[in-house]
């Protein structure tokens, strides 16, 4: 067969040649040795076929349960997870302490008074201020986002009950809820501007169980604080039947929920020394805090155990880099734990060679993403040539992290990033069904054998992954 080229299809040899030098570093370059891919297929083989993520999420789970930032079961947690880290060979294990708020939830109900009488399932947004003793009834006005609010005349909201509607759309990954969660967020506060006397939301989540999801509310300092609760999907639609009625819907509405005195907790650390290059660390997060309404099996108890797995099983082939895993405090209702960690260890920071977060719950991991300079492209990308076997995708160069990494991010700290199927993971996300019984151990296996091989190859490959540009004003934690 002749080797010579289709005329259509030539290309001058100048151009050919400039095409191969653009080309070169992606085509060419061998940043992983052949030995160091076999290593980590090797820890990958263990990770798929080993129980301690699960055995360490079931641990979490039965014997601490719920760990709102502040509460009695965060303080355990705590002490768990100093127990757990050196109970699994890691070193230096220690707690820096972090201040963290403390709310209270106490006890949220609802009714629909008329036209139609009906009891509505619902639970208060973290960091919600209380109703009066008495509670508070009004007439329901009806929008769909934010947007929608703005556009409305002040006279129809204030004196009333806003009821945002807008329904979270189901999405393997983030956008459905980057698009529903500010209006969790900023909801309350956008209405009470309006002078509206309490919110209630859609619940940020796709069951369509009658179980409401919570999360945080931001309080605007400019702004009254009114009380902000979430309603299930099936009560959201029978509220929206009955104002689709064209009758006034009052409801009634009362709220417990109080700010206790900020209280000591803990970021927790533990360590696997590396045999050469001591001082340079890959760090593999997970924030130990959870909201009170499960068990927060995979949020985030799911990232404690696949992180603290990962990094023992990539200690087994003695890395030349310290693998250090963070557990954070108080991601849920604010991230004073990464803000925190960012102060403490702002010194080191540049010897901080990649940084990765388990925050999405352990299903199927679709994906791979990086942050990293563009001359250490290449390397994410033979990176991810190792994990693609497992039938993991490559996202791109522009991955974000997640809330306890943001910030190290910002001081110029490079990243990746696992995706897992987020579509099943807001049926449960924030909610009282996030429970042990519900983590797949063959999904939660995949996830540790991607951290696993990432680790180690991290914490081995000659040169690290460069620095991120800081910005102007780099984020002060």
């Amino acid at each position: 067969m002749s080797a010579r080229p289709h005329p259509r299809f030539a290309i001058p040899l100048l151009a050919t040649a400039a095409l191969l030098a653009l080309l070169a570093p992606w085509v060419f370059a061998a940043l992983l040795s052949p030995a160091l891919v076999e290593r980590a297929r090797t820890v990958r083989d263990r990770a798929l076929v080993d129980d301690t993520a699960y055995q360490c999420l079931r641990s979490l789970t039965t014997e601490v349960g719920p760990r709102m930032a502040g509460s009695p079961g965060d303080a355990r947690a705590v002490a768990w997870a100093l127990a757990k880290l050196k109970a699994l060979g890691f070193q230096n294990v220690r707690s820096e302490p972090v201040l963290v708020p403390h709310w209270i939830r106490g006890e949220a109900k609802a009714e629909i008074v008329s036209p139609w009488p009906q009891s509505l399932i619902v639970t208060a947004l973290g960091g919600s201020v209380a109703t009066p003793p008495e509670g508070i009834e009004a007439e329901v006005v009806a929008v769909r986002s934010l947007d929608e609010l703005a556009n409305t005349p002040r006279e129809r909201i204030e004196g009333r009950i806003v009821f945002f509607t807008g329904r979270m759309a189901r999405t393997k990954d983030l956008a459905g809820y980057r698009a529903a969660v500010p209006v969790r967020s900023r909801g309350a506060s956008e209405a009470a501007k309006l002078g509206a006397v309490a919110a209630l939301i859609r619940t940020v989540g796709t069951s369509s169980e009658r179980l409401p999801h919570t999360g945080s509310t931001r309080y605007d300092s400019k702004a009254p604080k009114i009380a902000a609760l979430a309603l299930s999907n099936p009560d959201a639609d029978m509220l929206e039947r009955e104002i689709a009625s064209g009758q006034p819907v009052r409801v009634h509405v009362a709220n417990s929920s109080a700010w206790a005195e900020s209280t000591m907790s803990a970021n927790v650390i533990g360590e696997f020394p590396g045999r050469k290059w001591k001082n340079e660390i890959v760090l593999l997060g997970a924030h130990l805090d959870s909201w009170d309404l499960g068990t927060g099996a995979h949020d985030d108890g799911a990232g404690v155990a696949i992180v603290a797995a990962a990094a023992k099983l990539a200690a087994q082939m003695k890395p030349a880099r310290t693998l250090r895993v963070v557990f954070y405090a108080n991601e849920e209702n604010g991230t004073s734990g990464a803000r925190a960690y960012a102060r403490t260890h702002r010194a080191e920071i540049d010897r901080h060679v990649l940084g990765m977060e388990s925050d999405l719950g352990a299903y199927r991991v679709l994906s791979l993403s990086a942050k990293v300079p563009v001359e250490r492209l290449t390397l994410a990308r033979e990176i991810h040539s190792a994990l693609e076997p497992m039938g993991i995708l490559w996202d791109g160069n522009e991955a974000s992290g997640g809330s306890d990494i943001d910030t190290l991010k910002g001081l110029g700290m490079p990243l990746m990033f696992l995706q897992t199927d987020a579509e099943p993971y807001f049926d449960l996300h924030h909610g009282a069904n996030d429970t042990f019984d519900q983590v797949d151990p063959a999904l939660l296996r995949q996830n540790v054998a991607a951290y696993a091989m990432i680790a180690l190859i991290a914490a081995e490959v000659e040169g690290g992954f460069g620095r991120l540009p800081k910005p102007a004003s780099s984020p002060q934690p």
